[in-house]
């Protein structure tokens, strides 16, 4: 995970996610990942893998995780 903070004080985390291929899936991983406490911008690329997150304070990877599984997708790590 790249972690940095912004001038507003937001955080930027960036992780790989295996097993999406559309936008189908894309919207389902940003879907979840925007329910965390805190979020405030999910951005999911199938072709890279990569799943962009803004929020107010560091995530817990573990809750990061959850929330990708739930779509019915794989947390690799970070990216």
């Amino acid at each position: 995970m790249t972690t940095q903070t912004d001038i507003q004080g937001s955080v930027t985390a960036t992780y790989k996610v295996s097993g999406m291929s559309c936008g189908h899936c894309e919207g389902a991983v940003s879907g979840e990942v925007s329910g965390l406490p805190g979020v405030s911008s999910v951005k999911a690329v199938a072709t890279t893998g990569v799943v962009t997150v803004v929020s107010a304070a560091p995530l817990d990877e573990e809750a990061v995780r959850a929330a990708v599984d739930e779509a019915g997708f794989e947390l690799v790590g970070k990216a």
